[in-house]
């Protein structure tokens, strides 16, 4: 129906995204974006940092695979088109211990079944000449990764929805959800808003939000905070572009790198510690609620039986500045616990099964009426564009969406002007 209201829940990039692509796929749609911030991009994307991922690490033929892939052509043509930040830094996935080789190898299967452009195997001498101050025994070099400014990224997909006749309200933290005759009404403590269909793209809550729709409890958000050391700045200049190790497979973190960012800063990080609270970006963020939730849910003590020795080395990072930077030297030997000061932090929304399982794939579910996003952490801001054409896709069931190249693209010159 041409003049549907279609709600979605969450102002962070993917809510963002998807608004967009309906508002430009179905003329005549009215959108309304309903976050409980003052502000887009607050919590997820507003931490993110910044890398656009070319498809490395994702199984071939997943999800997340066919969606970051697609999702970088579109993210970098938007940049393009809108005068954003997109630099092609590259990347290197360092190996610095002979065990790690076979997994190196793996990985490059596996970024060869996703068709990573221009991605080769370097040697020890050939880290030195991409990067001459990196450590490591060989390396897979990855010269389109890219780094961006997702915030400017997320308020530009705001302007979009609104030069389309759509809405980004503020301030609408959602309490409750009611099906009504033909349609869902939204409400806040003080508004409510009705909607046709709704969207629920509300990242650290997502599953409490599904659950207002009376979807399935599961998976559950399980909150990861990562933290960051920034380099000093006459260090920085020392990385040119990025440089991960070789991640464990077990886990769907990619370890502590360095990340040069668009403003000319260079990030150390992020670790991986369970956060206290959803919304927790400090050590001593602690909520009640939040942790009752964890210990009420038979997959977080599954979780953590799996991973307690894991966590432990991730707690002892959290604390001590030289901890953190042990096996960060290993990648960039001249770099040192004093070359760095503490950054900021950011918070993951990991989904995890009842079985103690961290998902891995972007889960996205529709019931009726209403289409949940239950787990989309990263690479979801590279793909967040094909993440958008999926979902529209899933909703209307009109497939004119992943491979059409029009969806996200379509009027991009719509006037609303650079950032």
């Amino acid at each position: 129906m041409a003049d549907e209201t279609i709600g979605i829940i969450g102002a962070g990039i993917v809510g963002l995204a998807t608004g967009r692509e309906i508002a430009l796929r179905r003329p005549g749609t009215r959108v309304v974006v309903l976050e409980k911030e003052s502000e887009v991009a607050v919590h997820q994307t507003g931490h993110n940092s910044g890398v656009v991922h070319a498809g490395l690490y994702y199984a071939p033929g997943s999800l997340k695979a066919r969606l970051t892939v697609r999702g970088v052509s579109l993210l970098r043509e938007y940049c393009q088109e809108r005068g954003l930040a997109y630099e092609e830094v590259g990347k290197l996935v360092t190996a610095v211990r002979e065990d790690e080789l076979g997994r190196m190898e793996d990985l490059y299967e596996r970024a060869r079944g996703n068709h990573v452009p221009e991605l080769r195997k370097v040697s020890r001498e050939e880290i030195r000449e991409i990067e001459p101050e990196a450590g490591g025994i060989a390396a897979l070099h990855s010269p389109r990764t890219a780094i961006t400014d997702y915030r400017a990224i997320a308020r530009e997909y705001a302007k979009d929805i609104e030069a389309s006749g759509g809405e980004v309200r503020l301030g609408f933290p959602v309490t409750s959800l009611t099906e009504v005759p033909g349609g869902i009404e939204v409400a806040s403590a003080k508004d409510r808003v009705r909607v046709d269909r709704l969207i629920i793209c509300a990242g650290l809550q997502s599953d409490s939000v599904a659950r207002l729709a009376q979807d399935r409890a599961e998976p559950r958000i399980i909150p990861f905070r990562g933290e960051y050391m920034l380099l000093k700045p006459e260090k920085a200049r020392l990385v040119r572009g990025l440089v991960y190790p070789v991640p464990d497979p077990r886990y769907p973190f990619l370890g502590i790198h360095f990340t040069p960012r668009v403003d000319g800063t260079v990030e150390v990080g992020p670790n991986a510690v369970l956060a206290l609270s959803r919304e927790g970006y400090r050590l001593g963020d602690i909520s009640l609620r939040d942790l009752a939730g964890l210990a009420v849910y038979p997959g977080a003590w599954r979780m953590a039986a799996q991973h307690w020795r894991t966590g432990i080395k991730e707690y002892r990072g959290s604390l001590s500045r030289r901890a953190f930077m042990r096996d960060a030297g290993l990648y960039m030997p001249n770099v040192g616990v004093d070359d760095v000061v503490r950054g900021g932090a950011g918070v993951r929304a990991q989904a995890l099964d009842r079985d103690g399982t961290l998902a891995d794939d972007f889960r996205i579910h529709r019931e009726g009426r209403v289409t949940a996003v239950r787990n989309a952490p990263s690479p979801a801001a590279t793909a967040s564009l094909a993440i958008a054409e999926h979902i529209v896709d899933a909703v209307f069931g009109d497939g004119s969406g992943e491979g059409s190249g029009r969806g996200s693209r379509r009027g991009s010159g719509d006037g609303s002007g650079k950032q």
